[in-house]
This record gives C-alpha cells, sequence and structure tokens, in this order.
C-alpha cells in the first residue's frame, strides 16, 4: 500500500480528503443551490413534523424491514413524472449503475459504452460476466461497428451530460441507431436532470427509445440517492437480483422525504433552469479567447478549461484558489494523459459579479 501511495504522489496524483471552505463554489454539483436552499430545509423540517412516527433509520433492506408504503408511493410518484411504467430507488447512483450493470447483462452478452461513461457503470459491468466494448466519445460511427460484431443481448450505455466533459450525447442518433439493431439503451441522466428539466430523454421525448434511465439525486436535486426508471418487469427483476439493492439498509425516512419536496420544488418552479442558462451563457461569453486558453462552449453547467499535465493544471487550480475561487483540477488517470482539465460548475447560487471575477482570473493567469 505505501509503495502504490508514495509512486501516485511522485506522479503528483495522490488524492486528499479537503474540508468545507468559504471560496466561491465552482466546483460542486449543486446546480440548483437546493443543498444549501433555507426555504427547502425549513419545508422539510415543517413536514417531518407531520410524520412524528416515522423511524430515524430504515431498520434493514428493503427485502427486509426497510420498506415503506411511503417509499413504494413516492417510486410510482417519480414514475408518473418521467412517464415512465416503474422505477425503483436506490441509495445512491454509483449503487444504481453497479446494480442495473452486474445483474442484467449475462454470459455471452455484451455492452457498448463509450468511453468517457462513468466509473459506476464500468465497475458494474466487470461484475456481470458480459462482454464489455467501448467506442470512441460520442462517436457514433463508432457505436454503430460495434453493436453490428457484438454477440449475444446488446446494451449500450451513454451519459446524456458528460459528468468530465460537460458535453452532451446525440441521444436522437443514438436512439435511432440501437432501434435499427435491436440494441437497449441505457442513459445516464446524472447530469441532465434539473439542469435540462426532468432530464433530456423526457424533453427529447423518446422515453419508448429507451430501456432504462438512472436519474440521481445527489446533483442538481441536492439530495441523495437515485432511481432507475423502466418496465416493471425491469423493477421486478432488479428486487430480485441486484445485489447491492438486496444487501444494503434502505435510505432513511427523511431522505426520501426530501427527494419528494425537492422534486415539488423543482417542478413548481422553472425558473431555477432559466437563472442557470443565464449564468452560463454569462461566464462563457466572458472567458478568454480560445488562441488564449482553450475551453469548451457547453449547453450544460459544466465547462472545462484545458490545461495539460498534471504539475500545471494542479498548479492552475491552486492559484485560482488562493484568489477566492473553488475551482478543482482534474487530473490523470480521471482523464487520459494529455487531457488535464479544470473543471468549471456553474450554479444559480454564484453571483453575476462573482462569475464576472472568476472570468477576468481567467484571463489574467492566461497570459503568456
Amino acid at each position: 500500500m505505501a509503495k502504490r501511495l508514495g509512486q501516485r504522489a511522485a506522479e503528483g496524483n495522490l488524492r486528499n480528503l479537503q474540508y468545507e471552505n468559504k471560496l466561491h463554489d465552482f466546483s460542486s454539483n449543486d446546480y440548483l443551490g437546493f443543498a444549501r436552499s433555507i426555504f427547502l430545509k425549513q419545508m422539510i423540517k415543517e413536514e417531518q413534523e407531520k410524520y412524528p412516527y416515522a423511524f430515524l433509520g430504515a431498520t434493514g433492506s428493503r427485502l427486509l424491514s426497510g420498506n415503506t408504503r411511503f417509499v413504494e408511493k413516492l417510486e410510482n410518484e417519480l414514475a408518473d413524472i418521467h412517464q415512465s411504467p416503474a422505477g425503483l430507488i436506490f441509495n445512491s447512483g454509483y449503487t444504481a449503475n453497479t446494480s442495473l450493470f452486474s445483474c442484467l447483462p449475462q454470459k455471452n452478452d455484451t455492452v457498448i459504452c463509450d468511453e468517457l461513461i462513468h466509473a459506476s457503470v464500468i465497475d458494474g459491468i466487470r461484475m456481470s460476466f458480459a462482454k464489455r466494448l467501448k467506442f470512441r466519445h460520442n462517436d457514433l460511427e463508432d457505436l454503430e461497428s460495434k453493436i453490428i460484431r457484438s454477440t449475444g443481448l446488446v446494451y449500450v450505455a451513454v451519459e446524456s451530460v458528460y459528468s468530465m466533459n460537460g458535453d452532451l450525447a446525440d441521444l436522437l442518433e443514438i436512439a435511432r441507431i440501437c432501434r435499427s439493431h435491436g440494441a437497449h439503451l441505457i442513459v445516464d441522466e446524472a447530469h441532465a436532470f434539473g439542469v435540462f428539466g426532468t432530464g433530456l430523454v423526457d424533453m427529447l421525448e423518446i422515453r419508448s427509445a429507451v430501456f432504462a434511465r438512472v436519474i440521481t439525486f445527489g446533483k442538481a436535486l441536492g439530495m441523495h440517492g437515485a432511481i432507475i426508471l423502466g418496465s416493471v418487469l425491469l423493477r421486478d427483476y432488479l428486487i430480485n437480483f441486484a445485489r447491492p439493492f438486496i444487501f444494503s439498509t434502505a435510505l432513511p425516512f427523511v431522505d426520501l422525504l426530501s427527494i419528494r419536496l425537492a422534486y415539488q420544488e423543482l417542478l413548481a418552479h422553472p425558473n431555477y433552469r432559466k437563472t442557470l442558462q443565464r449564468k452560463c451563457s454569462l461566464f462563457k461569453d466572458n472567458m478568454p479567447p480560445q488562441e488564449q486558453l482553450r475551453s469548451s462552449i457547453n449547453p450544460s453547467a459544466i465547462q472545462c478549461v484545458f490545461v495539460q499535465g498534471n504539475p500545471h493544471v494542479l498548479r492552475f487550480s491552486q492559484l485560482l484558489q488562493t484568489h477566492g475561487f473553488d475551482v478543482r483540477a482534474i487530473r490523470s488517470p480521471a482523464v487520459p494523459v494529455g487531457k488535464e482539465r479544470l473543471r468549471v460548475c456553474i450554479h444559480t447560487h454564484n453571483s453575476d459579479q462573482a462569475i464576472i471575477d472568476l472570468c477576468r482570473a481567467f484571463h489574467q493567469f492566461s497570459k503568456p
């Protein structure tokens, strides 16, 4: 262990836990500010008082003692919102993905995933007996060629908004390709949900073309947990074969209540999304020109500023943090060598002035 940690430290890749700080937040996934919402906190407190007999903890797994009418009603409500036949709640997005991909594909089946797919998807596939193929990021020709030469049932896994790049998958075309070859499309909506309404699958109205969706509550919703949306058959199958679901203590009641209230707030106030879009545009409009500093122009809340090399990107991040901006360096091996970047997340709680000041810092620190 010491040898491996020492090697990672020598390469500049050693990870360390950090405390909360008072810097301007440009790193969290709390895109709509729900996690820090005083209003939501008060709503949850008041609503919780209506359930004086609710337990603090779930007391066991859903199959043991942790299932309630409340959680099943919530699953039905969320499935209705997303116009899906059924849904099953999991303790996190990671658990949802590892559950789905570890038990669904069988031996001789094939899972084809975008090369930038979430680590949880990769880990889930590794736990299965299926064959895993990667296609080049957003390269639909490469995807189709791999579907054609795949064996068994074929599952295609993509993110609607990619967490490290902030760019979007071409879901319309991917859905068409999957439909034409009989492949089953699975979409992870973690970084799209809340930023693009209830997700890009809903926005594009391609629900019937998607075999399963993963909606994560720990990003824009500001809470914890996730739901897998799909058929009643899929829900029943996961209850019986998804080991992380079967053997994990269920979410506590207050978490479930918080999810319901956060959904209500999201649906009742579309202005959250409009405010976020305006602030994202403000950031992109004030960044240095591409010839001075290469950066993304994504429609999502995630923007990337590319700085090659772990030492360089880490130094840039530290410089920004000393000037009051919490911008984190994404280093290899989290991203491929040579594609290191600063990951900038825009939020509704970022003031216009803070966004402009951050852009000015990029102008200043990127000058030769």
